[in-house]
C-alpha cells in the first residue's frame, strides 16, 4: 500500500462581504501566498442572523468565502493585515492546521529538502 508524506501547513479562510474580496485578494499576494481559492454568493447564519445571496444587482453585494493554505511563517502578517478589515466590517475567519502533500506548492523553504 502506497503512503503519502504529509507536511504540516496553516489553512485560513475568510468570509467577506464581495465588495471586500479584492483586499483580501490583494493581502494574500502581497504575502505571497501561492494561491487561494474563491467561493463566491455563499449564503448562512451566524452572528448577524441569516445572510442570503440576492443576485439583484452584483456579487459584491454577497459574500464570499476566500481559502488559502501557507507556511506558518505566513500566518501572522495575513493576520495583522487582515484585522482592520474585520475590526470595521461584518466577516469571520478561521485558522485552521493542515496537512499537505505537496508542500513545494505552497511555497514553503523546506520544499526542496
Amino acid at each position: 500500500m502506497s503512503t503519502f508524506t504529509l507536511h504540516p501547513m496553516k489553512e485560513v479562510r475568510v468570509i467577506v462581504a464581495g465588495e471586500h474580496q479584492a483586499f483580501v485578494t490583494n493581502l494574500l499576494d502581497e504575502v505571497e501566498a501561492t494561491g487561494y481559492t474563491m467561493l463566491g454568493n455563499i449564503s448562512g447564519k451566524g452572528h448577524h442572523g441569516l445572510r442570503e445571496t440576492h443576485f439583484m444587482f452584483s456579487e459584491l453585494e454577497s459574500q464570499v468565502l476566500i481559502m488559502t493554505v501557507v507556511p506558518e511563517d505566513k500566518v501572522e502578517p495575513i493576520l495583522a493585515g487582515l484585522r482592520p478589515l474585520l475590526d470595521r466590517y461584518s466577516g469571520v475567519l478561521f485558522l485552521s492546521d493542515v496537512l499537505v502533500t505537496r508542500r513545494e506548492y505552497f511555497g514553503t523553504a523546506a520544499a526542496g529538502r
